[in-house]
């Protein structure tokens, strides 16, 4: 989950592999891609293959694709995007304080006290508390998502525009392949049904040569 396997190269070229492969239109593909990305680079936890299905539905965008393309962001890479993305919105949104990292952990662990108090606060006679989770939303999420439009739907569109013709052209050697292939099998099927009419041939000079001389035979005795 942290780190793939077979490292980040491989499994990226895995990514680009399987969708150059999609048997789709290339621009429907690449549709599908700009949804994905868009919605990788988006704060939307355990829910981003429900948010790019939607948004590539929204666009008419292959939905594999779009699936494909919420890989564009891991663990390793997005702690670094978050925190441009958290300044960014910051700026944007004009929010004052510095954004620093303890910051950050202190309305990350507020939000996650408000959450179990008022958990427990269902079951309990215990009084809900909103400030937490209302200071995370301002300092924290809705910064990153405003944050994230911009750069993310930049990145997206160039992944659009590079999608194209990757797909156009592994289609049409892909394409050409199958074509080169198919001939090679009918050149093939032709040789074959040539031979075997030069053996059916070849057999039946052979056997009216075999008459002939029994022909012969009898008639000289």
């Amino acid at each position: 989950m942290v780190y793939p396997k077979g490292g980040f190269k491989r499994a990226t070229r895995y990514v680009i592999h399987r969708m150059s492969r999609l048997p789709d239109d290339p621009h429907r593909i690449a549709r599908g891609i700009f949804a994905g990305f868009l919605v990788g680079f988006l704060p939307l936890p355990f829910l981003q293959f429900v948010a790019a299905w939607a948004a590539a539905r929204l666009v008419r965008g292959n939905l594999f694709a779009a699936l494909l393309g919420t890989f564009n962001t891991n663990p390793l890479t997005t702690p670094f995007f978050a925190v441009f993305a958290m300044s960014l919105g910051h700026w944007i949104m004009g929010v004052e304080g510095t954004l620093t990292f303890d910051a950050i952990i202190d309305a990350f662990g507020s939000a996650g006290v408000d959450l179990w108090r008022n958990f427990w606060a269902i079951f309990t006679p215990a009084t809900m508390h909103w400030g937490g989770l209302i200071r995370f939303w301002h300092e924290i999420y809705l910064p990153y998502f405003i944050g994230a439009l911009l750069p993310g739907t930049i990145i997206s569109a160039v992944a659009y525009y590079l999608t194209i013709p990757l797909v156009t052209t592994y289609q049409k050697a892909r394409a050409a392949k199958t074509d080169d292939r198919r001939e090679r099998r009918h050149r093939l099927k032709v040789a074959v049904a040539e031979a075997k009419n030069r053996l059916l041939h070849r057999g039946d000079k052979d056997a009216e040569n075999s008459a002939g001389e029994d022909d012969s035979s009898a008639g000289a005795k």
